[in-house]
């Protein structure tokens, strides 16, 4: 590896890292002192992040609003929305910007090299030389406006994209518990703080504040540059230095976390928390305790404390989270338990939800007793040789699938860059899990670890969280009651200068910025094909096996292929928790618990799920399949694979306690999944009637499979019941083992002959002799629904009947998504209603269009935008530019790269429902043909309003609107 420096840099040392193929190395800026990592890898997708120190010391979300402000303009491109502008300028792979508890982050990653350079640009300018404009600030913060704009006379509201989003982040349970843990955790440092800013302190932030912390925060002084790709660092280096770095002079201030006062005793608080649903707030209190552990740049103390933590909590089979799991005192562990590293000092967290208050003692002493055995009796030897194989398995892993490969790699070490650790380490596990292999042969090194780490650590919280139905309203109350203040102490002059103010930015918000000044790729930039994994090898016999060789750094990945059979409504129903439960269950003579110690041994993960998609040229005939999919290490593929036959063929469903404790932890998840994915939700409530996938989506993973849920787990108190749904459970199994199987195999090139034979040794070929196909009636229904629960912010969608991947009319309708968005949406719901977000996309498996917004404080002013989005399509004039752009947004998310093993698995099962190549690059080159007409004429054939769908998710006291806007009202 060259190590090479811009004259401007220093090298400080570098680190070859073999398990992850990457060298790593170290650079210091000579003037600043800015701070540059380099990770060399043999990987096209160049990824770039700069992060600064960011530690605020209070709630009013300086740090999150100084990021969404700074992306809002610079000195080199003065338009008002340089981010978004180039999201739709670029063939990006990812571009965000984050921010956490004490850095804020600006990635990007793309694999073509100019628009690279473009977003490198870009990004340099905003960060280091941001307008900070004062509307941008009112926009993106926080502001007050008359509910009717230009009407002294009506009540004064809070508007703000941050303002709104924190309220729908702080709707969610387990992030009102997160922040309240961290509140009395950490007494006095920047993490008893929110960050992200609460709602009811965003107000207070002036725009004087934000201009001093981004003067002192905003320094290269206080920055972390982070690389990955084939990018040699020196020419990155001249990049940061002639974009930003050579006009700054060092920064006299050091920025950091200091280190937590410690309790001398433990602590027990209780506080409510809002509860809006409809129905009793019986088993709904939260318990849960966190412990304060050390520094999270000590690399050795932190590998120790994740061994612990994966000893009690890593599966059903671990004492501690056993305990959580099968205890009284409430109906399932908390989505808190696990072990935080993203801050300055580890913090360890475990509890239960669907509680009473007056079980948290109880609460506390089970799990001090559990700790207690843990120290007197220790953990069986092949459970901790488990544990370490789990981390040894998570260091292997080259992922991709979700952020690029190479941001996940920096996000790693940034947490200890950012605290002036060593980042390096953290990215090479190897010499401390060899350590961590030799300690754990003592049998009192464990012992030692629960004691010093937990059970003698005096600085513990017990934190109770109790429902108040009142609260939100206590809240609200409050809040007019400050803004009726406000109003109160305007005068006339002062009144019109918010009237003033609000049209100003209304103003500012509908200019056409000049975006030729920003710099672009297009079409010409295009690659003329997209990338393409065809299968190594297709096996008919001995096992029908399709194979693919691709670089999984010494992983193997099998999948099990069954073809969904002919099932009843009720079967189709319990499809998502047979497959849930397939894993979690019990195996042969082997009870559940000696199950799950055996799949942690012997693999990274095992899951079974369903899957369904209509044909490519018709979204009304419908296949489906379910797939038991597991990983491993390769010196691990026997076993495995005699795991995933044991599983599929003897699974066990006479463990009536564990289904009902797995039901009960699938409620729990899923009703706390709603004020995060509300869009999707709605999205999918809106489409339900549009196409037979559509439909079973909302019944499986919508707002329809929450309300079964629910149905269900509270059915299961009458044990018959609960005997019967495991006599239903048995009887889908039989129907499934009598299904044809096909295999999949993803691994290294060198071996997979060697992972064939394995394979046809432990799997055997079933055909399925009077296999009768799954299949689903033709859906053609209208939806208008509006969905109640818990939640402070709303999510609205709007549905058309389109067409499938095949017809031509796809791709513009694919493109006039990106294009509404761009050129309406955005601006509409999100700039100008305050939403977090908004925006419309064609769905091809299901044959639907949809528009969507995202903690939204409005209901009917959006569901109006998305029709004067359509509106402007037809009557206002645009250009090729605003086109491109959009065709550009869908070839960049078409070629987006994931990791080798789930390309390979992605291209298998598109294939699979009839997704050849060929039907994939006729698709993307009409995509490349699309124009301006198009876009009209298919809004015009399909985009028909007496065609629409609608479906909202708010709060209860919303309902009211129901009969207003026409719409039938749901409880979840």
């Amino acid at each position: 590896m060259s190590v090479q420096a811009h004259p401007a840099f220093e090298f400080l040392r570098t680190e070859r890292v073999e398990s992850l193929n990457i060298d790593v190395a170290e650079y210091r800026h000579r003037k600043t002192g800015a701070q540059h990592i380099h990770i060399s890898a043999d990987n096209p997708e160049n990824v770039f992040l700069v992060a600064l120190r960011t530690v605020p010391h209070d709630s009013t979300g300086v740090a999150h609003i100084l990021e969404h402000t700074a992306l809002c303009g610079s000195e080199k491109y003065p338009v008002r929305d340089p981010f978004f502008m180039m999201i739709r300028r670029s063939l990006n792979t990812f571009m965000n910007a984050f921010t956490s508890s004490d850095w804020t982050a600006y990635p990007f990653a793309s694999q073509n090299r100019k628009d690279f350079n473009n977003l490198l640009d870009v990004y340099l300018d905003a960060v280091f030389f941001s307008r900070l404009d004062e509307m941008d600030f009112a926009q993106e913060g926080h502001r007050v406006e008359f509910a009717e704009p230009e009407n002294p006379q009506s009540p004064l509201v809070y508007k703000g994209v941050v303002y709104n989003e924190m309220k729908g982040a702080m709707s969610s349970v387990p992030s009102t518990l997160w922040h309240t843990l961290c509140e009395y955790l950490y007494p006095t440092t920047t993490y008893h703080y929110n960050s992200g800013g609460d709602p009811a302190c965003i107000p207070d932030l002036t725009y004087q504040q934000l201009k001093s912390f981004y003067k002192t925060h905003y320094h290269p002084s206080n920055a972390i540059f982070m690389t990955f790709g084939d990018i040699p660092a020196a020419q990155l280096q001249a990049d940061f230095e002639s974009h930003a770095l050579s006009r700054f002079d060092p920064l006299d201030v050091n920025i950091a976390v200091p280190d937590e006062k410690r309790y001398s005793e433990p602590m027990a608080v209780e506080r409510p928390y809002a509860f809006n649903e409809e129905g009793e707030t019986d088993n709904k209190t939260h318990i849960i305790m966190g412990w304060l552990l050390g520094k999270a740049t000590d690399l050795e103390a932190s590998m120790e404390a994740n061994l612990l933590c994966s000893v009690l909590l890593d599966n059903s089979a671990s004492p501690l989270q056993k305990a959580l799991e099968t205890t009284e005192l409430g109906s399932a562990p908390s989505p808190l338990c696990g072990l935080d590293d993203s801050q300055r000092e580890l913090c360890f967290v475990c509890g239960i939800e669907g509680s009473e208050a007056d079980r948290a003692e109880d609460l506390e002493q089970l799990i001090l007793d559990v700790l207690h055995d843990v120290v007197e009796n220790g953990i069986p030897q092949e459970q901790l040789e488990a544990s370490l194989h789990q981390l040894e398995l998570q260091q292997r892993e080259i992922g991709g699938d979700g952020h690029p490969y190479g941001l996940q790699l920096i996000l790693t070490a940034l947490t200890s860059a950012t605290h002036r650790g060593d980042p390096i380490a953290l990215l090479n596990l190897d010499p401390v899990l060899d350590k961590l292999r030799a300690e754990i042969k003592d049998p009192d090194y464990i012992k030692r670890l629960a004691r010093n780490l937990l059970l003698d650590n005096p600085h513990r919280v017990r934190l109770t969280m109790v429902p108040d139905t009142q609260l939100s309203a206590q809240r609200e109350a409050e809040e007019a009651k400050k803004l009726a203040a406000i109003k109160d102490s305007l005068d006339e002059s002062g009144k019109q200068a918010v009237i003033e103010r609000a049209k100003t930015l209304k103003q500012r918000q509908e200019k056409k910025d000049d975006e030729s000044i920003l710099p672009k790729v297009g079409l010409e930039d295009v690659p003329p094909e997209m990338a393409y994994v065809n299968a190594t090898e297709r096996q008919s016999s001995p096992l029908p096996l399709t194979s693919y060789g691709a670089g999984t750094n010494g992983l193997v990945y099998q999948q099990m292929i069954l073809p969904l059979p002919a099932l009843s409504d009720e079967q189709l129903d319990l499809l998502p928790i047979y497959c849930q439960s397939l894993t979690e269950l019990g195996v042969g003579d082997k009870d559940y618990l000696a199950t799950q110690l055996w799949q942690s041994r012997v693999c990274g993960s095992i899951h079974a799920y369903a899957s369904v998609r209509g044909k490519p040229d018709n979204e009304q005939i419908l296949s489906g399949h379910m797939t038991l999919s597991a990983k491993g290490l390769t010196r691990n593929q026997g076993e495995l694979s005699d795991l995933m036959q044991a599983t599929l063929e003897q699974v066990r469903f006479d463990e009536l306690s564990r289904i009902r404790e797995l039901i009960a932890q699938t409620r729990a998840r899923r009703e706390t999944s709603v004020t995060g994915s509300g869009h999707s939700l709605a999205m999918a409530a809106a489409a339900s009637g549009i196409s037979p996938g559509a439909r079973l989506a909302h019944h499986w993973a919508g707002l329809s499979g929450i309300r079964q849920i629910k149905q269900l787990d509270a059915a299961l108190a009458d044990k018959a019941k609960l005997a019967d749904l495991a006599e239903q459970l048995a009887g889908l199994h039989q129907l499934m083992l009598k299904t044809p199987r096909q295999y999949l195999l993803v691994g290294e090139h060198d071996k997979l002959a060697d992972y064939q034979q394995v394979l046809q040794q432990h799997f055997a070929s079933v055909t399925g002799t009077d296999f009768q196909p799954f299949s689903q009636p033709e859906v053609h229904q209208q939806v208008a629904a509006l969905w109640k629960t818990s939640t402070q912010v709303n999510f609205c969608a709007k549905a058309y009947p389109t067409v499938p991947l095949s017809h031509p009319d796809a791709a513009p309708l694919t493109v006039l998504g990106g294009f509404l968005r761009n050129g309406y949406l955005h601006r509409a719901i999100r700039e100008q209603g305050g939403a977090y977000g908004g925006g419309a996309s064609q769905e091809n498996n299901i044959a639907a269009f949809r528009f969507f917004s995202y903690r939204d404080p409005r209901i009917e002013g959006t569901l109006n935008d998305f029709d004067a989005a359509l509106q402007w399509l037809h009557n206002e004039p645009h250009e090729w530019r605003q086109v491109e752009e959009a065709i550009l947004g869908v070839i960049g998310s078409l070629d987006k790269p994931g990791s080798p093993a789930g390309e390979a698995k992605e291209t298998f099962h598109a294939e699979l429902y009839g997704r050849s190549h060929e039907v994939r690059e006729t698709f993307r080159n009409r995509i490349r043909q699309v124009t301006l007409e198009d876009l009209k004429r298919v809004a015009a054939t399909y985009l028909i309003p007496e065609r629409a769908s609608t479906a909202v998710v708010t709060n209860p006291d919303q309902a009211k609107l129901a009969e207003t806007l026409k719409l039938t009202p749901e409880s979840l």
